[in-house]
């Protein structure tokens, strides 16, 4: 039909990923910043108090989070070592379950993780508060399908 308008249809080609990596180093500007991965201290929220005599550089970080949506459930973990190295874990879970199920199920991967990597002490952040305070006893575990992930937890932090 284009072509009695001599109207010829290409198809578009593929974007190679250097030429976006390409225009994306040429667009920087000096106001650049670098994606930070530590919190400010003011919205920090840990399980675990460091003890006084631990060293601060043997000290390892867990960052975890988790998705419930349309698409499925996933969760993922990184863990830092002392010695700035990342051990990212991430995981589909094959259940329908609540958001705040899938923010436990997380928490649990990073600790097994952490317990296999046999770290001692270990800073864990995550973007739920309620999955924190809970885990902090500073509020109740109600719900009936979180107090077995609650209790599981504190098991594990022995």
């Amino acid at each position: 039909m284009l072509s009695k308008y001599n109207i010829i249809y290409v198809s578009q080609k593929a974007i190679k990923r250097d030429a976006i990596a390409e225009l994306l180093a040429d667009r920087a500007t000096e106001e650049y910043e670098p994606m930070k991965l530590k919190f400010p201290d003011e919205d920090l929220m840990t399980i675990f108090q460091l003890e006084e005599g631990e060293h601060v550089e043997k000290c390892w970080r867990m960052y975890f989070d988790g998705a419930a949506n349309a698409l499925g459930h996933r969760i993922g973990v990184i863990l830092i070592s002392s010695k700035e190295q990342y051990y990212p874990v991430i995981a589909r879970l094959n259940f329908n379950c609540i958001n705040n199920i899938v923010e436990y199920e997380a928490c649990v991967m990073g600790l097994q993780a952490a317990m296999d990597k046999r770290v001692k002490v270990l800073k864990i952040f995550e973007d739920s508060a309620l999955v924190i305070y809970q885990l902090k006893r500073e509020w109740e575990t109600r719900d009936s399908k979180l107090v077995p992930y609650h209790k599981y937890i504190l098991e594990l932090t022995k």
